[in-house]
């Protein structure tokens, strides 16, 4: 029999995040580090990742990373 971890709603929202950053740093071309650094400053983590969680996660990948992208420089260009 297989032993199945069960994770809690916190911790699958936070990979999701972390998915986020990661394919937002690919199509970029650049560290993720300095993605998260760039969507901390701006805000975009806590005002729309995690606030809009429940609609992104049920789109596709290939959609998500283009709203990642075209939010953050959307954001950056107001700041």
């Amino acid at each position: 029999m297989e032993n199945l971890i069960e994770l809690s709603h916190t911790e699958v929202t936070l990979a999701f995040v972390a998915s986020c950053i990661g394919s937002t740093a690919r199509r970029l071309g650049t560290s993720y580090q300095e993605v998260f650094t760039r969507m901390k400053r701006v805000g975009m983590i806590e005002n729309y990742i995690l606030p809009c969680y429940d609609v992104l996660h049920t789109e596709s990948r290939e959609h998500v990373t283009d709203n990642m992208v075209e939010c953050l420089t959307t954001w950056e260009a107001k700041r």
